[in-house]
């Protein structure tokens, strides 16, 4: 039983992850119109640190929590992020959003480190609260002259391709009861880097 529900998701994210990279690869072609808008959207999480730890840290909280949860958790970031995105969209880039950036990686790092287990609809709406802001932040710092649903395609699915990494490494991990200490360390370490994220 454990390995069924270990197998389905893992080979949606490595489905996730073989979409996404082609897709990126053809964009990055040259006569591709509006491939810089694609592009830009698709870099965004991933050259930002406090993105990159957010997103994998929400897939591998969700591989720790389980059932519904693998489906849920990942599904509420993205969708609370889309709609982030939208309203951001030539809004003004706020601090609070930058300190919502940074709470969610100490916040999530603190929920696997501590194997904190939440009804499904909380952890749904917590995650979608933090993914609301990492969503803002992607509107308000797209490039002038970018086509808005074309960058807005580009961060979601990099945010679900960090998902699937997140997801596919809590569901390997957690196969082992050994190796399960190694998550918790690793959403120790994602604490730290939120802690120090907010202090600086």
């Amino acid at each position: 039983m454990t390995i069924g529900i270990f197998r389905r998701p893992a080979l949606a994210a490595a489905a996730a992850l073989g979409a996404f990279l082609p897709a990126a690869a053809a964009w990055a072609h040259p006569g591709h119109e509006h491939a810089e808008g694609f592009l830009s959207g698709v870099m965004h999480p991933l050259t930002g640190p406090d993105h990159l730890l957010a997103m994998i840290a929400a897939g591998l909280w969700a591989a720790r929590l389980g059932g519904r949860a693998l489906w849920a958790v990942p599904l509420a970031f993205l969708g609370a992020m889309a709609l982030g995105g939208v309203l951001g969209i030539g809004g003004p880039e706020l601090g609070v959003v930058e300190w919502g950036i940074a709470g969610s990686v100490l916040v999530l790092g603190v929920l696997i480190a501590a194997a904190v287990r939440l009804p499904l609809a909380a952890g749904a709406g917590l995650v979608g609260l933090f993914a609301l802001c990492h969503g803002y932040a992607h509107g308000a710092e797209m490039p002038l002259n970018t086509d808005a649903g074309l960058y807005g395609l580009g961060f979601l699915l990099a945010t679900a391709a960090l998902h699937g990494l997140g997801l596919t490494a809590g569901l390997l991990l957690g196969r082992e009861q050994r190796l399960v200490p190694a998550v918790r360390v690793a959403g120790g370490l994602v604490a730290v880097a939120g802690a120090w994220m907010l202090l600086v």
